[in-house]
C-alpha cells in the first residue's frame, strides 16, 4: 500500500474519531481552548478511552508514528493543506505530543498552524503576510493569513478577529480567535486593545500572561462586573503594550506620529544574540496564582534577559530590560505627486491616513546593529475599500501586530 493510501486511511479514521470527540463534548456541554486539541476536563478521560478502543492507529509505535506525522507537516505548507497536521494533533495525546515536537513556530519556520502561533513571533527572515476585512455594518474585523481576497479567495485563513464596541469615556475591540463570540468570559477570548476618550492612547491586553521576566512591565487588570465573568473561567487582561498618536495641534498635513511601547517584549530581543519569549501552550487561569508553576510547564528554559555577569554595570542591565518601542517610518514628500511617500514594496495601493510602517526606535547606548534598526517589523496599508494588507515580522507575533493596527480605525480627530 502507498503512503498516500495509507495517508487516506488515516485521515478517514481521523475524522471519525474526531467527530466522536465533538459528540462527547456536546454531552458534556464543555468547550475548552483551543490549542491543538480540545481539552475537556472531566470528559477527557472517557474521551480518550473511546480513542483508545475504536481507532487502531493510537498505539502506532512512536518512531513510525514520528515519521508519519513529520511527512504529513512537511508535505502541507500552506491553508488549506495544514488542517491535516491538525488533524493529526486532534486524535489522540500521543500524536498530540509527537504533534507539538514535529511542529515548529513561526519564527523558526515561517508558518501558522495552531492557535498559540498566533501569540509566538513572527519569522526574522521575511515578514508572514496578512490582510484585514472591516465590516462597517458590524464594526467588525477579520484578519485573514494570505496576500489579499483577489488572490487568496477560499484558500486564506481566519486568523483573528475583532469587534468595535463604543463606551461613553472609550473604545473597545475585543479580539477573538473566532469571528462569532467576543464575549470575555468566551475560551475563544484573546484579548482587546482599549483607547482613551481622545482616542489617542491605547492599551492592549492579552489574556496570556507576559514572560515572567517582563512581569514587572505588565499590568494585570481584572474584570470586576461578574456579568461579564462566568465563575470557571475568569477573564484576566495583562496590559502588555500601549500605542500612542501625536497631537496635531496645528493641524499640519501629514501622516500621523504614532509610538508602541511593548512592555511584553525586551529591547535585548532585537540586539545580536537576542531571543524573544516564545509561549508553547496557553496558560491555564488557575496556575496564573503560581508563577513557580507556570515556570515548570514551559517545556524550554526561560530567557534570561538579564545577564548574570558581575563584570556589566547596572546601566547596562536596566537597558536589556527596556521594553522595545516602535515608531512610525518617516515618509518622503513627493515633488511631482504632491503627497508623502513611502516604499510598501507593492503591498498598499491607495494613499490613506491610517497606513504606516514600524520600526525599531532606539537610543545609541542600546547597541541595535543598524540592520535590525532599518528592518520594517509592521506594515499597514489600504488597498481596496475595506480592505487592508497587515505584514509583520519578529519579534511582534500576529496577535500584537493585529491589535496595533486595529489602533488606526479607532477615530483621531485630534491627530489629523
Amino acid at each position: 500500500m502507498s503512503f498516500k493510501s495509507k495517508l487516506k486511511e488515516i485521515r478517514d479514521d481521523i475524522t471519525t474519531t474526531f467527530s466522536m470527540g465533538k459528540l462527547q463534548r456536546n454531552r458534556t456541554n464543555r468547550r475548552g481552548r483551543a490549542y491543538i486539541a480540545p481539552e475537556l476536563g472531566g470528559g477527557s478521560e472517557l474521551l480518550s478511552e473511546l480513542i483508545e478502543e475504536q481507532s487502531p492507529w493510537a498505539n502506532l509505535p512512536p518512531e513510525l508514528l514520528h515519521d508519519v506525522i513529520k511527512r504529513v507537516e512537511g508535505s502541507e505548507t500552506s491553508w488549506p493543506g495544514r488542517r491535516d497536521v491538525v488533524a493529526c494533533a486532534s486524535v489522540c495525546k500521543s500524536w498530540r505530543e509527537i504533534t507539538k515536537a514535529v511542529v515548529k513556530t513561526p519564527e523558526q519556520c515561517g508558518r501558522i498552524t495552531f492557535p498559540i502561533s498566533l501569540k509566538q513571533p513572527g519569522p526574522r527572515d521575511a515578514p508572514i503576510q496578512c490582510f484585514i476585512k472591516r465590516e462597517r455594518a458590524t464594526s467588525t474585523y477579520h484578519l485573514y493569513l494570505g496576500l489579499s481576497p483577489a488572490l487568496s479567495g477560499d484558500m486564506s485563513k481566519l486568523l483573528l478577529a475583532a469587534k468595535k464596541i463604543r463606551k461613553a469615556t472609550s473604545t473597545d475591540f475585543r479580539i477573538s480567535f473566532v469571528g462569532s463570540d467576543f464575549c470575555q468570559a468566551s475560551n475563544t477570548y484573546a484579548g482587546k486593545l482599549r483607547s482613551n476618550f481622545l482616542g489617542t492612547k491605547f492599551t492592549i491586553n492579552d489574556c496570556q500572561p507576559p514572560c515572567p521576566r517582563m512581569k514587572s512591565n505588565c499590568k494585570l487588570q481584572r474584570k470586576v462586573r461578574s456579568i461579564q465573568v462566568s465563575p470557571g473561567v475568569p477573564a484576566r487582561n495583562h496590559s502588555v503594550a500601549t500605542v500612542s498618536y501625536e497631537l496635531n495641534v496645528l493641524r499640519t498635513r501629514g501622516p500621523r506620529r504614532m509610538h508602541c511601547t511593548i512592555h511584553s517584549i525586551p529591547i535585548s530581543a532585537i540586539q545580536e544574540g537576542g531571543i524573544a519569549f516564545t509561549p508553547l501552550e496557553f496558560n491555564n487561569p488557575a496556575d496564573e496564582q503560581s508563577p513557580s508553576l507556570y515556570a515548570s510547564k514551559v517545556k524550554h528554559p526561560l530567557i534570561d534577559f538579564i545577564s548574570t555577569s558581575h563584570a556589566e554595570s547596572s546601566d547596562s542591565i536596566c537597558s536589556k530590560m527596556d521594553p522595545l518601542v516602535l515608531k512610525n517610518k518617516a515618509p518622503r514628500w513627493h515633488e511631482q505627486l504632491q503627497c508623502w511617500c513611502l516604499n510598501f514594496k507593492g503591498r498598499v495601493t491607495v494613499a490613506s491616513v491610517k497606513n504606516f510602517q514600524l520600526v525599531a526606535a532606539v537610543e545609541p547606548c542600546q547597541n541595535v546593529p543598524v540592520e535590525e534598526q532599518e528592518k520594517v517589523i509592521l506594515q499597514f496599508g489600504k488597498i481596496g475599500k475595506d480592505i487592508f494588507t497587515m505584514d509583520f515580522r519578529y519579534p511582534l507575533s500576529a496577535f500584537q501586530a493585529f491589535a496595533i493596527c486595529l489602533s488606526s480605525f479607532d477615530t483621531k480627530p485630534a491627530c489629523e
